[in-house]
């Protein structure tokens, strides 16, 4: 079996075993398969990509332990997005924002890249369904601030329809002020639908709170981000929200996948921490933090 195909192979196990154990339990996420899979995105001291990194400098560690890493990718790939826009009333004053920002993730796509538009308030509606090109809907500017923001459950909505999709690398770009007001899911779930789907979340923060609930709300949108391996966004200017959004869409063409059996550990614990290191100094890896193991 090529090295492709094996990945391939190799993520559909993971997914299928992960998936079902989401389904079981809200709150944690338990990898019961004997091949974990990672997508690591490896980058400079300036936020860029790094590519053209051999499997020899990287060492992934469990728990501490190091791992034998047996499947390893480079290669370039499409990937397929998901825009969550939040549409809420406490979005009022930022819409003009949020419309910007999905506009220039959407320009920044390369010709094989899919990406769809979801609006949520009370609800959650498909504004723009996957495509290719980088024409953008109507209905992108017909949006209004309304209701209720149901962001937890925007995710897992993201998640479920990014799950049965093609493309190795996947990603959700949540543009919201950070308050859930009404969910049915918890976050804790949101973050496991994700990781079940093997998508990493980015979180474009535009909130206009000031004191606790602010940094309720930026607490929350971090923690989604960093838990799954993206990287939280704090706007200041529109400058720093294209920057940052050019380089989200340059690492998710650029992400290393790697995968690896656990070696047997005498731990209790559930939560097994994983760390990707490489060995070329001046760069920063990241992945998401770990898993929860069956017994």
């Amino acid at each position: 079996m090529n090295l492709a195909l094996r990945t391939l192979t190799a993520a559909a196990v993971i997914f299928a075993a992960v998936f079902c154990a989401v389904a079981q339990d809200d709150d944690v996420i338990r990898v019961d398969s004997s091949l974990v899979v990672l997508n690591a995105s490896i980058t400079d001291k300036s936020g860029r990509s790094v590519s053209g990194i051999a499997q020899k400098e990287f060492t992934i560690y469990e728990d501490g332990v190091e791992q034998d890493i047996e499947l390893f990718e480079t290669s370039e790939s499409p990937f397929a997005a998901i825009i969550l826009f939040d549409t809420s009333g406490s979005m009022m004053t930022r819409m003009g924002v949020a419309r910007m920002a999905a506009i220039n993730f959407l320009q920044g796509m390369r010709p094989a890249d899919a990406a769809a538009i979801y609006r949520f308030d009370g609800e959650v509606k498909i504004v723009q369904d996957f495509s290719q090109n980088q024409v953008i809907s109507d209905r992108l500017f017909e949006l209004s601030a309304r209701g209720m923001t149901y962001m937890n459950d925007a995710i897992v909505r993201a998640a479920k329809d990014l799950a049965p999709r093609p493309e190795k690398r996947k990603a959700i770009i949540v543009l919201s002020d950070g308050e859930d007001t009404g969910s049915q899911a918890s976050a804790k779930k949101a973050l496991n639908a994700a990781l079940a789907a093997n998508a990493t979340i980015y979180t474009v923060d535009l909130t206009t709170f000031e004191g606790n609930i602010r940094g309720q709300n930026t607490a929350a949108l971090k923690n989604l981000a960093e838990k799954s391996g993206g990287f939280f966004i704090q706007v200041t200017n529109g400058q720093v929200l294209r920057d940052s959004l050019e380089l989200v869409v340059q690492e998710l063409g650029a992400q290393y996948t790697l995968g690896y059996s656990p070696k047997e550990s005498k731990s209790k614990k559930k939560w097994r921490e994983i760390e990707v290191v490489v060995s070329r100094p001046n760069l920063k890896s990241r992945t998401r933090k770990g898993y929860n193991a069956e017994k």
